[in-house]
This record gives structure tokens, sequence and C-alpha cells, in this order.
């Protein structure tokens, strides 16, 4: 590969080369599915592939309710690189500045120096971020819920404080340990909230200590509906839906303060939640502001409908591209300057557009513009729990918990995933679902540090209080 080392500035653009190079930056739904369209049109000779993201995978967000609830396995809503990316090469890093002008993009492994990569053509697909607010206690103490680190981290989370909860008689720590706090009403936070409730209801039958009734889950939203993108009516539904299940639903509330797990809001109520989850929201990926790409106001990538990077003149930048969460895509099915949301439909779409409009442009070919009208939206509320409205058609219940499966398991890259997945669905009718907390896996060598401590001492032993000393 013809790189800069970490000591070289790049001073020159790259020399011109037979085989054309394609930086790929980011491997999510966007840039795996963009590789995969690039090389079914474009043989080795043709191009060389390069596809950088920190992790070594592609995570499927839309299913990682579900891997937090041990629906399915968490190994099963990713999607390893390069098994699937053939022919491409894939580099395990950050990527830490963007000098397009230069042609070069700044790369730093998990270990070693960084360097420089050059390229002929870039795709930023970056993806988006969690949007936080600079609240008090929050970075200290709140959990994400955008990769699948942290779905089967929440997961362990919550069956752990059901596990120490059993084993503990304070009734004010059980009360905390057993209080679970979600913020934002959107997809991500009710999708999650909905899974999580479900499987805690159903592992407090392995609990003689624990009543279904001793578990508290708190929804905070700042706005005064939760799901807008279902319409008032679903929406007005799930929360009807939630509510009966005994979730407290908080609206126009804010999270003020969660120092030490205490949590303040904003309309006077306070209590203490050893679990708070944040899924309030995206922003696009900050990394891109250490490049010399156009953005928006909103920090997203300025495109065009070709998905072409342009400026604030809408002048095409030359050899950019971009999709996904991070760009500024024009919606032209909606029209009137509306942009595509930051959803899996645009992105599964979007991918393989700009796939094939890049191999339009290697060969000279005219580019066709995105457009995609929307389908319907979808969401799970729990096992056998849903709302949707497809092709304007309003769902409830059982059928749109049913549809939210089958689109989701359509849009899964890979057939080799859509099968497990699958299986896990089928295992799960006839099983239930394992309520065993992994906790030791954050720290897995804690057992192995302890047995290599000092032994105990046998002196002074402590003495159960009200006891004495035995004879």
């Amino acid at each position: 590969m013809d790189l800069m080392t970490s000591s070289t500035a790049p001073t020159v653009r790259a020399a011109a080369r037979k085989t054309p190079r394609i930086l790929i930056l980011g491997g999510g739904y966007v840039g795996l599915y963009t590789a995969i369209r690039l090389r079914q049109h474009l043989g080795r000779q043709d191009a060389a592939i390069v596809v950088v993201d920190p992790r070594s995978y592609m995570t499927y967000q839309p299913f990682l309710p579900e891997a937090a609830a041990g629906s399915i396995e968490p190994r099963h809503v990713v999607a390893p690189h390069r098994r699937e990316l053939r022919g491409t090469t894939c580099i395990t890093g950050a990527i830490t500045a963007i000098q397009h002008h230069l042609r070069a993009a700044e790369i730093t492994p998990v270990n070693g120096d960084s360097y420089w990569v050059r390229y002929d053509h870039l795709v930023v697909s970056l993806g988006a971020v969690a949007r936080t607010l600079p609240i008090p206690g929050l970075k200290e103490v709140g959990m994400g819920f955008k990769q699948v680190e942290e779905a089967f981290a929440l997961r362990n989370q919550v069956l752990g404080m059901l596990d120490a909860a059993a084993s503990t008689w304070d009734p004010e720590v059980r009360r905390r340990m057993l209080t679970f706090t979600f913020v934002g009403g959107g997809f991500a936070g009710i999708e999650a909230l909905g899974e999580i409730e479900d499987m805690c209801r159903d592992a407090c039958r392995d609990f003689d200590s624990i009543d279904r009734d001793d578990l508290r889950f708190v929804l905070i939203e700042a706005s005064y509906r939760i799901l807008p993108e279902l319409g008032e009516e679903l929406g007005g539904y799930a929360l009807e839906q939630l509510r009966g299940r005994g979730i407290e639903i908080k609206l126009g509330t804010f999270l003020n303060s969660c120092v030490d797990g205490h949590v303040v809001l904003s309309n006077g109520e306070e209590f203490d939640s050893d679990t708070i989850v944040w899924t309030a929201g995206v922003k696009a990926n900050p990394i891109m502001r250490r490049s010399d790409l156009p953005l928006d106001e909103a920090g997203r990538i300025r495109c065009n409908a070709n998905l072409q990077v342009v400026d604030e003149n809408g002048e095409v930048v030359e050899n950019a591209w971009a999709a996904g969460d991070c760009a500024a895509v024009p919606d032209l099915a909606k029209g009137d300057g509306a942009l595509c949301a930051p959803t899996a439909q645009h992105a599964v779409r979007q991918s393989k557009h700009l796939g094939d409009n890049i191999v339009r442009d290697l060969r000279g070919e005219t580019l066709v513009p995105y457009v995609h009208a929307n389908l319907g939206t979808v969401a799970s509320l729990g096992l056998g729990k849903g709302v949707a409205q497809i092709f304007g058609v309003k769902m409830r219940g059982p059928i749109a918990w049913f549809m939210h499966r089958s689109y989701h398991l359509w849009a899964m890259p890979t057939l080799n995933r859509k099968v497990r997945i699958v299986l896990d669905w089928t295992t799960a009718i006839l099983f239930r679902r394992e309520p065993v907390a992994l906790g030791g896996v954050s720290h897995p060598r804690a057992e192995f540090v302890a047995a290599a401590a000092e032994p105990p001492s046998r002196e002074d032993l402590p003495v159960p209080p009200g006891i004495g000393t035995r004879a």
C-alpha cells in the first residue's frame, strides 16, 4: 500500500496510479455495502478499495435492543469486515484527519504511530455518535446505546443489578438497584426500554426475592410525545401501552443532574438509579471537523442528490462522496429543501446507490440522483408488541412487531447473519431467554489477580453480631 509515514507531512498529492484507490472512511452499513457494491462492479485491476474503521465489523443498530434483551446473540448483529469484504483492504484504526485537497487521510491504529493513506476517491461514511449534553454526572454514570458493546454491557448491567438486589436486604439499596432510567423517547430509547423491561419481567420468575412490582422503569423525554416519526395516533398508542405496563414516562421533562446516580429532573422530582441509559438523539461524527471538507451547521458533510460532496455554493468537490448519518443529503422525495433522515432505510439504499454512482463516474457515465420515498416506519415495544405505519397503513400489536422483525431481517447485511438471526428467534420460541449476567467480561483478569494476591490472614476473624465468641 502506498502510504506516507507518520513523520512525513502530506505536502504533495499522490502520484498518478494506473489503478485508482477508493478510500472508504467508516465501515458501518453505508461503508460496508458501498465497498461490496463497488467490488461487484469493479475488479482488482479496476480499483483498489480500502475500508477504515475503528472496529473490525459493522453493527446493525436496529437489532441492538433485541441483542440487549437476549433475543438475538450479540455476535449475530455484526458483520466482520474481512469476511464480507473479499478483495478489499481493511484497516482497523481511527480516522484522525482528512486533507482532501492533498488526497490524504491520517489513520491512527490501536497500537503504533499514525500514518497517512493516499487516495484518488474518498467516501465518507463515518455515521453519527451520541448527542450528549453537559449534564452533571452524565459522563461518569451514563450508558450509551449505539454499539453492540454497549448493548451487551446494558444487558450485563441490568441482570447484574437483579442478582445484586436479590442478595441485598437494605430496602433503599434495593430500590436504587431496581430502578432503570432511560433518557430519550425516540426509536432507540423506546425500543431499548421495551425490550429490557420485557426481559426483566421474565427474569423475575427466577428470583424468589424479587417481584415484578419491585422493578421501576422510568423514561425521561424533553418533548411532549414519543416516537414522533410515527405520528400522534401511533405515538399515543405506544405511550398508552408502555404506561399500561407500569413504565413511568416523564414527558416535557429534562434530566438536570445524575451525579453518582442521584437523578434530578426539571420537574423537581429526585430519585436514585444505578442504571441510566442515554438515547437522546445523535449528531454527526465530530471527527469531520478535522477535515477540509465543507460542513453544514449541524456538522454534516454537504452533499448533492448524487451523493457528491459540494461546497456552500453547490459546486462539486472533485472525487469526494458521502452518505448516511454524517451526510446532509437532499430528500428529493419530500422536496422543499428537506434532508434525508438518519434512518436505516436511507442507509440501506444510499449505500448501494453511492457504489453505483462511483462506478458511473469512473466509467465516464452520467450520475443518477438519489430518490427514495419513505416506505413506512416500524418500532418494537418488546416481545410480540409493536407499532408500524407502512404505505400509510397503521398497525399495532403482534402484526406490527412481525413487520418490524421482517423489515430489519431483510435489511440485515449478508445471508450468514440473516440465517443466524432466524435461528436465534426459532430457539427463543422453544426456550426461555437466559437471564445470566456476564459482568466479569468487563474485567476478565480480576479473578486471576485475586488468586495471585497474598492469601488472607486467619487473624482477627470477624464475629457475627449478637452471637459472641464461640468457646
